[in-house]
């Protein structure tokens, strides 16, 4: 005779550090999964405290309040209803742990993290201890074979929990979106399910945290690696996967549940979206407001800007001086025009003279040079961040990370900002993310459908008009050049030589390596981002400020 277990996958944003929303969300999807007959909900790791929780899981008053929590849900677990799955950090013989457990009729099974990761952004062997690979827990009729995160990503814990008799893998996770994940993900978790001829469930969150974010895309397969369900990306979503049991044991996985997962520019563009909605939402800023050039940065910005937030929450500040011409002007007005929003100007000219005439006797004798040139960058800077002050918006700083890479930006200035919505976006992702919003929507937008970006933005030759008749690539080589040097030297590692085999100037080359190393200084000082690449700034690549080794082959 055949029996059923109905098993919800439950993909959901959570917040640091707010652990009282983290477990009302937990309650409400255990709530609703009860009235639909479930059997057990699966969270997410470390979803009673959101992902990264990072030094805050040090506090001492923190990990009582999580124990609270988790008593919590294993006193609310006598009534009858589904087992539910979560995440925590805890102590255990006075070291911390990230765990999972599992919570039913009053009682409570823990394992705990094996592999703990320390790489890219991550650095849980700062905070958390290693235990021993876990056993198989048994819930109702089925071993589970209960695995967090990094765990699935080597044979060992899977092959051990099969031997121990498991009967179907699942897996909680916190994997951060990034453009090659969620192929990375699947390829891994097939083999994980080819070595051990056992199912898998693996549960994503959702959500922007800091310069992560978190696309969701839960799925779960059966023991020959065949798709069962698929979650969404980018959506909150609990979805039913019904597993099926006879004498023999576990014998059948089905849902329903195959959602559309978005890929390139796409997820680029949604993760940008979902990365500054909640970077802003749940920091509790008003809205935003940002510098409209009438360049393509801004212009792209801005668009995901009321794409995350809608119109009435996103300002944008026209500042022009002699050196703006008509055509920028236009662009920027149409910039706000597309999308409805709030747009004010203010001429610098008159601030840029008195700059200048309080400096005329110290430069005197000097030849101009950037120096003229950030004055005004810095004007505008001093601008945005009053306008921030005054009505409580977040000011959003609009450099790309090809700009960002080679210090084409003026720190104090262009740079000033609480969030840098383009940050992991090299110059050439930034046209291409434009012309695909131009033609593209989803349900995820809170902006216009049609036309975000003008057309002149995009088409334009890009400068920073600080001066007369400037453009970028009197400064830089072509952005398509740059930016397959700057791929190769961020993403890969790549020695200057084998990027000057493949066909590059090697004066060229050498000049961009040692403006990104020069520029190490700038980045500190940015502002955060959402992270899109394999390899972002911030956390991810760390190089040393002060630094002679400038000349690397």
């Amino acid at each position: 005779m055949n029996t059923y277990i109905k098993i919800y996958l439950c993909q959901l944003n959570f917040h640091v550090g707010d652990l009282k929303n983290n477990y009302d969300k937990i309650i409400s999807a255990r709530e609703e999964v009860k009235r639909q007959g479930g059997d057990l909900c699966v969270f997410s790791e470390l979803s009673v405290t959101g992902y990264p929780p990072e030094d805050l899981v040090l506090r001492k008053t923190f990990i009582e309040s999580v124990e609270n929590i988790i008593d919590n849900l294993i006193e609310l677990s006598n009534d009858n209803g589904p087992g539910i799955i979560v995440g925590y950090p805890r102590l255990h013989d006075n070291k911390l742990m990230n765990s999972a457990a599992i919570i039913f009729n009053g009682n409570i099974s823990i394992i705990n993290k094996f592999h703990l990761p320390n790489y890219g952004v991550f650095d849980e062997k700062r905070v958390f201890n290693s235990d021993r690979v876990p056993g198989p827990i048994v819930f109702k009729d089925i071993r589970i074979g209960l695995m967090i995160c990094e765990d699935m990503w080597y044979p060992d814990v899977s092959e051990s929990l099969q031997e121990s008799g498991a009967q179907i893998l699942i897996v909680i996770n916190g994997s951060p979106f990034d453009q090659n994940k969620e192929d990375e993900r699947l390829s891994v978790a097939v083999s994980r399910v080819v070595e051990t001829n056992l199912p898998l469930i693996y549960v994503n969150q959702i959500g922007g945290q800091d310069e992560l974010v978190f696309d969701g895309s839960s799925f779960a397969l059966d023991s020959s690696a065949k798709l069962c369900l698929q979650s969404s990306s980018w959506r909150e979503e609990v979805n039913k996967l019904e597993i099926t049991i006879n004498n023999n044991g576990l014998n059948k996985l089905s849902s329903s549940v195959i959602n559309k997962i978005s890929v390139g520019l796409e997820s680029k563009y949604n993760a940008m979206v979902l990365g500054l909605r909640d970077y802003v939402n749940k920091n509790r800023f008003k809205g935003v407001v940002l510098g409209l050039s009438g360049g393509i940065d801004s212009a792209l910005a801005v668009a995901i800007a009321v794409d995350a937030l809608g119109a009435d929450r996103v300002r944008g500040i026209r500042m022009p001086s002699k050196y703006s011409s008509e055509g920028s002007l236009s662009d920027a007005k149409e910039s706000a025009k597309l999308l409805n929003i709030k747009i004010d100007t203010i001429n610098i000219e008159e601030i840029n003279k008195s700059y200048l005439g309080h400096l005329n006797d110290l430069f005197k004798d000097l030849d101009k040079d950037t120096t003229e040139e950030n004055i005004q960058s810095r004007i505008r800077g001093v601008i945005l961040m009053a306008v921030s002050n005054k009505f409580g918006e977040m000011l959003i700083s609009t450099g790309n990370k090809s700009e960002i890479s080679v210090g084409y930006t003026t720190i104090y200035g262009d740079m000033n900002g609480g969030f840098c919505a383009l940050k992991d976006a090299y110059k050439t992702d930034v046209y291409n993310l434009s012309k695909w919003r131009n033609n593209h929507y989803n349900d995820l937008f809170l902006g216009p459908s049609g036309m975000a970006i003008p057309a002149n933005s995009i088409t334009k030759e890009p400068s920073a008009e600080l001066d007369f008749n400037q453009k970028d690539q009197d400064s830089l080589p072509d952005y398509e050049v740059l930016d397959e040097i700057l791929i190769k030297i961020i993403e890969e590692e790549a020695s200057l030589d084998s990027i000057i085999s493949m066909g590059h100037d090697s004066e060229l080359v050498h000049r961009v390596y040692r403006l990104l190393l020069l520029s190490e200084y700038k980045r500190r000082q940015s502002a955060p981002g959402v992270k899109l690449t394999a390899r972002s700034f911030g956390k991810e690549r760390r190089y040393p400020i002060v630094n002679a080794f400038l000349d690397d082959t």
